[in-house]
């Protein structure tokens, strides 16, 4: 991908961030709420996995969800569906974690494609789902070329891609002059937008590429 390009796209996803503002995602106070909102957010809708992790609040621990049974964990969960799946997703991350040391800093040695190896390894990692572990929770900048991405790029005559591997390559090395913070919130905007536009086909898109529209970077 040339240099003019990737200035365009850079542009439009900085667009997307201005217009829809910070969304300042998976920011809690407790890494463990978040940790767990990834694997629960999985096929279903933000307001179940909400519900869900309501239901946990009280929970949120490494020791308390490794101690919890199998079927208490799953009647917590259960608004977010696919919960006996979930459950040991949860367990299994929770026990991965455990066996690690239990402490994010000990994985500042890591390098990120060391790390996403590792959270691959974990039953119910998948790609999109470790990158989102990757930039949210041990604040590594990745490009997450989920389906809002896809289609948005697509429209946008920037690629069509059906492969989250294959988009995840060509676009990754856009964020290594970016924020972390600017990294995670182009993640949040292309989201936002994509469901913004599922809702209106006919949503104007033609200012994120109209090189008369004023930027801030």
């Amino acid at each position: 991908m040339d240099t003019v390009n990737d200035k365009t796209i850079i542009t439009a996803l900085h667009r997307l961030v201005d217009h829809y503002g910070h969304q300042n995602w998976w920011e809690h106070d407790n890494k463990i709420a978040d940790w767990v909102a990834m694997i629960l957010i999985q096929q279903t809708t933000e307001q179940n996995a909400n519900r869900a992790l309501d239901n946990l609040a009280p929970y949120l621990s490494v020791d308390q969800l490794r101690e919890m049974s199998l079927e208490a964990l799953q009647t917590h969960i259960q608004p977010a569906g696919f919960y006996k799946q979930k459950s040991n997703y949860i367990k299994a991350l929770m026990n991965w974690f455990h066996a690690h040391g239990r402490s994010l800093d000990k994985f500042d040695h890591y390098s990120t494609t060391e790390l996403r190896k590792e959270l691959l390894t974990i039953k119910g990692v998948g790609d999109e789902t470790a990158d989102a572990m990757l930039l949210y929770i041990f604040n590594r900048k990745v490009f997450i070329a989920d389906q809002y991405a896809m289609r948005l790029f697509d429209r946008l005559g920037f690629g069509h891609f059906n492969k989250y591997a294959v988009m995840r390559a060509a676009f990754n090395h856009l964020v290594k002059d970016i924020s972390l913070k600017q990294c995670k919130e182009w993640h949040a905007a292309i989201d936002v937008h994509g469901k913004a536009f599922r809702k209106n086909k006919q949503l104007d898109e033609t200012w994120l590429i109209t090189p008369t529209v004023a930027t801030e970077e």
